[in-house]
């Protein structure tokens, strides 16, 4: 044996030899090896600090149950990742890894006089200990404790790698391609179905990866996936979400397996992937034991020990010692040494075990000890010796060792079984939780169904030691650095149930979701409450599975893709007349349209005057607009709008106000109905795709007999608003087939006909206050019409106005946007809108809500009017308001600014606002308390100008 690398055996390949780095010294492994294997072929023991005490960890286990040896791996600029597991990272060439949570280096931590500290330390202690003065925690003790604690540090530089997504569609999905697995996806694709075989390891196989007997077998099965048409094997992906109707989402790992140099395409993908049957199949976790010391660098799982030497051909340690309450810590140790490993001792707490296994130590010249227990654990950054007792007594002796194996038992993986809402039964004899019932067609087989041929055993909750607990450094949660005298801690704090300890010690939190403690945590709730496991409770496994980057996640959503921007098909004209712009829900808008070196409240200014003056004219493309149509059309808008529906002639519009079921303002649009079966609904520009989500779900879920089909237009159409006194005469000489006089078309009316030789559906609405039309074209004629608007528009002096104008138009008038002036928590009263209420209608959605006491009484905000004492003085959007500025801090607030302006028409600011009972207090003066000072203002009513409308009939 060369160091810790057998001299035969395992999966690696010997003839290629690859680099690597771990904090900073220059390594060689195998290809084959993962991180974890490598390092300890090289002697590496230490590879991290604990979480909370800073002590030092090697690795406890060889899959993703791995809680210790987290490392950061650096593929470049921009391509640092932290908190990977050792085990789980594969090695290739040029690999550069580092150790976390230490300085300045692993092996001299200064975060280690957390250890030595460990008993100011307990459970609950943030709770207790950092409560005075109270300004300290944000100033002092929270940034204190985050710098010491956590562990690998967040990138900083930007991400330059691309993640692609899918979605698939299978009869079976199988998770987990170990042997039970395996023979799962067989016999579904020989059946005929589709099916999908997902396993997170390199290679498929699971355990049967460090079972040598099995690999001609795996070989086989591999060969047979491949060549079936209907299979698609996805290894190097994880299942981290089982949602409703078996709903699984995976990670697929892409380019982390080869150097940076060599990684072509995405590097992870994100498969959605809906089947009518899953087969969990991901096996089961062995289990630690809990004893003092158990955390000390080379004291792993015995499963970890046996992967390392038979998989990787790598010996855990020179002279190896295994701590058994189970039987498949003898069966690793004795194919341990049929490997070359030397063993030490099987160490057994149970005084009655298999002669068979008995026979098979003694014929391998193992030491057996029954009835015997590791009550300590000799070494700091690495194992020296062991020092077991028997049970019940304080007569010690010390085997010299340098690795140490565990074998507690096995606890079934049931993750995602729990995702999906299915239940757990407790089996005694098996100290498990295993699988019970689902709504779901799921089925769980193999280990992670409690079916495996490890053998027997006892399940101990701490191993005997004449060392009181409290007095041990006995680790449940290695990851979270939770000792059993914390769990005691907790119950003795008065904590019954499993959820309450969990958070109180935070044992089974965060990424290791209780995968390695658990079932032993419960075990000791158990024993100090005096309860059975099952009255205890058991904690809530939550998704994902395992840590995965928020890449992975994402998948194309980065970039400009992060949230892709809409651009109308007048975009390009307003760049090219010098607009700025804005993003509105996922729509660019132009802004305002600057003249010269105008700023902006001067290109406002300008164009406020040409709209109220003369014309303007505004792209309002991105409303959103559904198209309502069957026999039902009227019936359904009518239970979904405050208003009357039914009675709406074809060829008119009406204002549409649409509610919560808790009767609170969620949208608002002008609708028109174009024929008695069809209408032509607009929504504000953000509520568009929520507004068909909710009619959808009405019309499928509460309403399926109406007839009635909904489709989303809003890409359809160009709008172009043009307003104005001259906005008649503009358009009049390029519409054709429409009467446009004032009394043909009157205000809130729509017709049909064309413009520019096109068809349009022409809308007499306006949201300034002034004589408006809508024109609605097919968005490819959008542009054409626009041009010719504007061309004809030149000799009345028009002008292309943008949102902020038309903010400050519509303010004028009082008229609100609903999520600038609404919160989500105003009525139609609140709003000023009651009269949009059909009082007559028998019902709509939120009627019941409108009538609930705490909606109709005294002291709700209601939107209304401000106009400050001095004119000039413009109110900031959000800026709270107070009866009483000199009132002691904090102050009592009535209520915030929603929309503030300033109006050239009206030569002053003008401001809305949500207000207590804002319209008892009309004529009352309120204050603005500001960093500048306090500004007084006048409660007044919401419309500024034309309070009659006539300027909508000119």
């Amino acid at each position: 044996m060369s160091g810790y690398r057998l001299p035969t055996g395992g999966r690696v390949d010997r003839a290629k030899s690859v680099s690597f780095s771990f904090d900073g010294q220059s390594y060689t492994g195998l290809a084959g090896d993962n991180l974890a294997s490598a390092l300890v072929a090289n002697g590496v023991t230490l590879f991290g600090r604990s979480f909370k005490y800073h002590r030092p960890r090697g690795i406890l286990g060889m899959g993703s149950e791995e809680p210790n040896a987290l490392v950061t791996v650096d593929r470049g600029p921009g391509r640092t990742t932290p908190n990977l597991r050792a085990p789980s990272v594969p090695l290739h060439s040029g690999l550069v890894a580092s150790s976390q949570n230490r300085f300045p280096s692993l092996k001299f931590d200064l975060g280690a006089v957390n250890d030595k500290l460990g008993a100011f330390f307990p459970a609950g202690f943030y709770n207790k200990t950092f409560m005075w003065p109270r300004s300290a925690w944000e100033k002092l003790y929270e940034p204190a404790i985050r710098q010491m604690a956590g562990l690998g540090d967040s990138p900083t530089s930007r991400d330059p790698d691309h993640y692609a997504s899918t979605y698939a569609h299978c009869e079976v999905l199988v998770v987990g391609a170990g042997p039970a697995g395996i023979e799962a996806a067989l016999a579904a694709a020989q059946s005929g179905d589709r099916v999908i075989l997902v396993d997170e390891q390199e290679e498929i196989g699971g355990g049967a990866l460090a079972d040598p007997a099995q690999w001609a077998w795996l070989t086989d099965a591999r060969a047979q996936l491949l060549a079936l048409s209907n299979v698609q094997l996805l290894e190097r992906t994880t299942a981290i979400a089982h949602l409703h109707q078996n709903f699984v989402v995976a990670v697929q790992r892409l380019t982390d397996h080869v150097a940076p140099a060599q990684a072509q395409g995405a590097r992870d993908k994100l498969w959605r992937i809906r089947a009518a049957r899953v087969v969990l199949a991901q096996g089961a976790i062995e289990r630690p034991l809990v004893f003092d010391g158990n955390d000390v660098p080379g004291v792993m799982l015995a499963s970890a020990g046996r992967s390392l030497a038979l998989r990787f051909g790598v010996a855990p340690g020179h002279a190896v010692a295994v701590m058994a309450t189970h039987d498949s810590g003898w069966h690793d140790a004795l194919a341990l040494a049929k490997a070359g490993v030397h063993i030490v001792a099987i160490i057994d707490v149970r005084d009655d075990v298999s002669s068979d296994l008995l026979d098979a130590a003694g014929a391998a010249g193992i030491a057996v000890h029954l009835n015997h227990a590791v009550i300590g654990v000799g070494g700091r950054h690495a194992v020296k010796s062991v020092t077991i007792a028997a049970s019940g007594s304080s007569a010690a002796r010390t085997l010299s060792c340098d690795c140490l194996l565990m074998a507690g038992g096995w606890t079934p993986t049931v993750h995602l079984w729990s995702h999906a809402k299915g239940s757990l039964r407790w089996d005694a004899n098996l100290a498990a939780y295993l699988p019970d019932s689902i709504d779901d067609n799921v089925i769980a087989v193999g280990g992670g169904a409690g079916a495996w041929n490890y053998g027997s055993g006892v399940a101990v909750s701490n191993l005997p030691s004449p060392k009181p607990v409290h007095q041990q450094k006995a680790f449940v949660d290695f990851q979270n650095d939770v000792k059993a005298r914390d769990i005691r801690l907790a119950v003795q704090e008065g904590f019954r149930s499993i959820e309450h300890i969990k958070r109180y010690t935070t044992n089974g939190m965060a990424t290791d979701q209780g995968k390695t403690s658990n079932i032993n945590g419960l075990q000791i709730a158990s024993e100090v409450l005096s309860k059975p496991v099952t009255a205890v409770g058991l904690t809530t496994f939550r998704p994902p599975y395992t840590p995965q980057t928020f890449g992975a996640l994402m998948g194309h959503h980065k970039d400009a893709l992060f949230q892709p921007l809409r651009r109308t098909v007048i975009d390009n004209w307003a760049v090219a007349n010098g607009a700025v712009f804005e993003n509105v829900a996922q729509w660019r808008r132009a802004r305002y349209f600057p003249q010269g070196s105008e700023t902006m409240d001067q290109a406002v200014a300008r164009e406020c005057l040409a709209v109220r003056e003369r014309v303007g004219m505004f792209d309002a493309s991105t409303l959103g607009k559904i198209e309502v149509v069957g026999p039902d059309a009227a019936e359904f808008l009518n239970r979904m709008y405050t208003n009357p529906w039914k009675s709406l002639e074809p060829g008119r519009c009406r204002y549409g106000l649409l509610l919560r079921e808790d009767g609170f303002i969620v949208d608002d649009g002008v609708s028109a109905r174009l024929a008695p079966d069809r209408f032509h609904l607009t929504t504000t520009t953000g509520g568009a795709a929520r507004v068909l989500g909710m009619m959808e779900d009405y019309l499928q879920t509460e309403w399926s007999d109406l007839d009635v089909w909904l489709t989303s237009t809003t890409e359809q159409y160009a709008v172009i608003a043009v307003q104005g006194p001259l906005a008649r005469a503009v358009i009049a000489p390029l519409v054709a087939g429409i009467d446009l006089s004032h009394e043909a078309f009157p205000h809130m009316a729509v017709r049909e006909g064309t413009i520019c030789g096109v068809p349009t559906r022409l809308f007499r609405v306006s949201f300034t206050g002034e004589l408006g039309f809508e024109v609605n074209v097919a968005a490819e004629h959008g542009l054409a019409v626009w041009q010719a608007i504007h061309e004809a528009g030149q000799a009345h002096g028009i002008v292309p106005y943008g949102t902020e104008t038309m903010h400050v138009l519509r303010a004028e008038k009082g008229y609100i946007i609903v999520g600038q002036d609404t919160d989500g928590t105003l009525t139609p009263d609140d709003a000023g809108l009651g009269w949009a209420v059909g009082k007559k209608k028998p019902d709509f959605v939120g009627k019941r809500s409108l009538a609930r006491p705490d909606i109709v009484g005294a002291g709700r905000k209601q939107l209304v009017g401000l106009l400050t004492k001095d004119p000039q003085v413009v109110l900031e959007e959000g800026a709270q308001i107070v009866a009483d500025p000199a009132q002691p801090v904090p102050m009592t607030m009535l209520g915030h600014v929603t929309s503030s302006y300033h109006s050239a028409t009206l030569g002053r600011s003008i401001a809305l606002a949500m207000l207590v009972d804002g319209r008892a207090k009309l004529g009352e003066t309120i204050y603005v308390p500001m960093p500048g000072g306090t500004i007084a203002a006048e409660v007044t009513g919401m419309v500024f100008l034309d309070p009659k409308g006539s300027r909508l009939d000119a």
